[in-house]
């Protein structure tokens, strides 16, 4: 199965590569939609391979993982879209830049997951830990207002580069470095994407242990090697498409302003979940029910507010 879904992401991402995401040229909205649909098409034929290899179980685990990183995707898109409107990059640039952060992105949450994965076979308390991390987090983002907005030039990681790494104001076009007078500079391209590597391990914290809890049968239980690759497979998946999903939905961002919330809650019943599974024992089933009222019921509500606020200017 692990070999299977190399193939699936290599032959992907090459396709995207190769075939999708040229150099130096804008994604429209009908290419967004198509790159969009291609991922998701994957994810689920994966899905239905794991159904095939395995049992229903597995699948549901794998569908419920790849719903909630869908889900946290989207918040991470609110993010993407603030720096690239900070450092004002163009449109021919964007898909490029985000690839390459993603990718960088996928290369450490895979780290992350192994390291986890490892810590938390060894020491299956931080289960409690990571539990009642996400109910802070779910609380904290829930009642988080809009004016607490994300700022990048106030962010470590861009802090940590204007001092160490040497930058040009030069036009990137579709560039990440520049040589002068023998001198190798970097462009506010290779800024953004760094940045948009931080800001999804940062946004990892909450998605890894969150997927561990809902693949997971029993807390004080190794993982199996499909519950792992479960847990790779959704992460990766989730993240690959994310690139896409921002191009279809950066014109539609407004409308989505109490998916926070719903996420949110998401998090605080899984935090929940976590601290009492071996005294409350949960079907999955149950997990991806809560996910999709949750997510569906916030973005509804979204579009009824965003609809009403437009009524009411007219």
């Amino acid at each position: 199965m692990v070999f299977i879904f190399i193939i699936l992401l290599v032959g992907a991402v090459v396709f995207d590569l190769g075939l999708v995401s040229k150099k130096n040229t804008a994604i429209t909205i009908k290419r967004a939609l198509f790159q969009t649909a291609f991922w998701i098409a994957l994810s689920l034929i994966f899905c239905l391979y794991l159904l095939y290899m395995n049992d229903h179980v597995i699948a549901v685990k794998y569908l419920t993982a790849y719903l909630m990183e869908w889900s946290l995707s989207i918040d991470n898109i609110f993010v993407f879209l603030l720096i690239f409107s900070f450092f004002r990059v163009k449109e021919s640039d964007a898909g490029r830049a985000l690839l390459i952060g993603i990718l960088l992105a996928i290369i450490f949450r895979i780290i992350f997951i192994a390291i986890g994965i490892e810590l938390i076979e060894h020491f299956h308390w931080l289960m409690y830990i990571f539990g009642v991390f996400l109910v802070y987090t779910g609380i904290k983002l829930f009642w988080q207002k809009e004016d607490d907005e994300y700022n990048p030039d106030q962010s470590k990681i861009y802090k940590f580069c204007k001092r160490f790494l040497n930058f040009t104001s030069e036009e990137p076009n579709g560039r990440f470095v520049v040589f002068k007078n023998g001198k190798m500079l970097f462009t506010l391209l290779s800024m953004v994407v760094l940045m948009l590597g931080a800001t999804d391990i940062l946004f990892a914290l909450d998605s890894i242990p969150t997927v561990v809890s809902l693949v997971r049968d029993k807390s004080d239980v190794d993982f199996t090697s499909v519950e792992k690759l479960v847990i790779y497979s959704s992460n990766i998946f989730a993240v690959l498409g994310l690139r896409s999903l921002f191009f279809l939905l950066q014109g539609a961002v407004n409308k989505f302003k109490h998916l926070q919330q719903g996420i949110a809650i998401v998090l605080i019943f899984i935090g929940f979940k976590m601290l009492f599974e071996n005294y409350f024992p949960m079907p999955i089933y149950i997990s991806l029910i809560v996910i999709l009222v949750c997510l569906l019921s916030s973005i509804g509500y979204s579009v009824y507010k965003s609809r009403q606020k437009e009524f009411d200017e007219l």
